[in-house]
């Protein structure tokens, strides 16, 4: 028997399979249709999607015990980094229809991708552009809640920093992935993570944790703060 219990977030769940694994799950929003290599589990007419850590820096995050998650029924997110829509299938689950999720993507290939899942999640909205740009989208993206950054850039810190100022909220989140062998492979993982710290503090943004993503994600934390 399958079991099913609500995760602490909001619109996360736990499944315990049949042979006894646990997989941290949503709501399959599409029933029916998997995005990537994700398991489809039925349990008392609902259908839920694995949320796999090894193929999501946000999946990774949450099973590393990360704290802060204010992804909710109906948040607007900043989604700069969207690739062909893996972790934004599982925003998508829990944002809901009245939510959106503004995804930027600068990769025409995993661009088309993400296009064709967003043809039956109408609340994901795919936009081929650069993030290190954010004037090519600002006609289009309104004030979010999130911002989320999954973008291997040296200037990774400096991408979230003008995306934030120009589109979060106040008292907004932000959660940014950072790939140090993107930024420096001459340095320390450690050392590069101190860095874009204090250069998002300079900003005058307020980092709240850090979270390893060892083992999903070599030589990567996740950075959430608040602006």
């Amino acid at each position: 028997m399958v079991e099913i219990k609500k995760h602490d977030f909001d619109k996360l769940y736990w499944v315990t399979l049949r042979d006894g694994n646990v997989r941290l799950a949503t709501k399959n929003a599409d029933p029916g249709r998997k995005i990537y290599t994700e398991r489809l589990v039925n349990e008392g007419g609902v259908e839920y999607r694995t949320f796999d850590p090894f193929k999501s820096k946000l999946g990774a995050a949450i099973f590393n015990k990360m704290q802060n998650f204010p992804f909710k029924e109906n948040s607007k997110i900043l989604y700069l980094g969207a690739a062909s829509g893996t972790t934004v299938s599982h925003v998508s689950d829990m944002v809901g229809d009245k939510g959106a999720i503004y995804s930027v993507e600068f990769s025409a290939r995993s661009l088309r991708d993400l296009v064709t899942v967003s043809e039956r999640r109408k609340n994901i909205l795919p936009i081929h552009a650069d993030a290190r740009f954010p004037e090519e989208y600002s006609m289009i993206v309104p004030q979010v809640d999130i911002v989320y950054e999954d973008v291997a850039q040296p200037s990774q810190a400096e991408i979230l920093d003008t995306n934030v100022k120009t589109f979060l909220k106040d008292g907004g989140y932000f959660f940014l992935a950072v790939k140090s062998r993107s930024i420096d492979v001459t340095k320390e993982p450690e050392v590069i993570y101190k860095e874009v710290i204090a250069k998002l503090e300079s900003y005058g943004l307020t980092v709240l944790e850090t979270v390893d993503l060892e083992p999903y994600e070599k030589d990567h934390i996740m950075i959430v703060g608040k602006k």
